[in-house]
């Protein structure tokens, strides 16, 4: 066969050629998160290592708002998990003394709206809920 050429080789390093830097970019936002959700903690007076344990700092972004952390429950309902989230990121703004346009970047923009809270200037006047 005159033209034999292994096509496997060169599909196939695409896919990592791709994957590195967007690799380091889910790392980088992952760190930032972290960052972000550790500063929020402190801010409210909670512990910043909370920030680390998955299911652990859901919990505590609830008692920051003021809501039960049973709350965390609903979370693994289809419908109610919608529902509890934006309850959560309005009861999260009212915390911090923001209203509800804060509320709505809080739902659609988090990370973003987030580091807002984490370096500026807000401070947690205590659950409102």
């Amino acid at each position: 066969m005159p033209n034999s050429f292994n096509y496997t080789t060169d599909v196939s390093t695409m896919p990592t050629f791709l994957s590195v830097p967007l690799l380091i970019f889910y790392i980088a936002v992952f760190v930032f998160e972290i960052i972000v959700l550790w500063k929020v903690f402190k801010k409210a007076g909670k512990p910043g290592w909370a920030s680390l344990i998955p299911i652990y700092n859901t919990i505590v972004l609830f008692q920051i708002s003021g809501m039960s952390p049973w709350y965390i429950l609903l979370l693994l309902v289809p419908i109610a998990n919608i529902i509890v989230s934006i309850l959560l990121c309005v009861n999260l703004a009212k915390s911090f003394g923001k209203g509800g346009g804060f509320a709505v970047g809080l739902i659609f923009l988090s990370l973003i709206f987030m580091a807002i809270l984490a370096f500026g200037d807000a401070q947690h006047q205590g659950e409102v809920a």
